[in-house]
């Protein structure tokens, strides 16, 4: 089936609601506790800043990813790699950038939303590494395993399935989307510990 805009529309909502659920319960369990305590300098006040931090990166990720973009807007490398070093604040993973300073906006999107399909095929974590090669891109994730949904990843190729996507996965459907409003396509390589995606 191909999905139709209310229905992406409603998945990214559900996805934003879903990772954003965690962090904020956090910062309110926090101020809860900073309330009893009084404690201004204690490990509540570390967890309202953390949580804090957590959830305002990933307000500025999904703005990236499922915002819109427009063909005169500009990203700056530094504020995509700041973004991510937000989003994995605890390590989980780490961003190699190799590319220019400055991109469209639309090629911003596009990597934001190839780095969360990468993020799904690895769930224990992983270094991500983006590549500008000629006019395209290249992102490759490595980790310490490999988790992959065959069906899932075919979308990227064909923006059909007969699979239910979750909320959690609706990247796999907008990245191979805005890359044919773009004339381009996207391919994807796989081995024991690593996944790639070139468009």
């Amino acid at each position: 089936m191909t999905y139709h805009s209310e229905t992406l529309a409603a998945l990214i909502g559900s996805r934003i609601c879903h990772d954003l659920i965690s962090p904020i319960g956090a910062v309110n369990n926090g101020l809860e506790l900073l309330a009893l305590s009084q404690d201004r300098d204690g490990p509540e006040m570390a967890l309202v800043t953390d949580s804090a931090s957590s959830a305002n990166a990933r307000i500025c990720l999904f703005r990236l990813a499922f915002g819109l973009a427009t063909p005169d807007q500009v990203s700056r490398a530094d504020d995509l790699t700041a973004i991510w070093r937000g989003v994995y604040s605890d390590g989980r993973f780490t961003l190699d950038w190799q590319g220019p300073a400055t991109l469209p906006r639309e090629e911003a999107r596009l990597l934001a939303l190839a780095c969360l399909c990468v993020e799904v095929a690895l769930p224990q974590g992983g270094k991500l590494r983006i590549v500008r090669i000629d006019d395209g891109w290249h992102v490759r994730g490595t980790g310490p395993r490999l988790a992959f949904d065959e069906p899932l990843w075919g979308i990227l190729s064909s923006f059909r399935t007969e699979k239910t996507v979750a909320p959690a996965h609706v990247q796999f459907l907008l990245l191979p989307g805005h890359l044919h409003e773009m004339g381009r396509l996207c391919r994807y390589e796989r081995g024991d510990c690593h996944i790639g995606l070139s468009f």
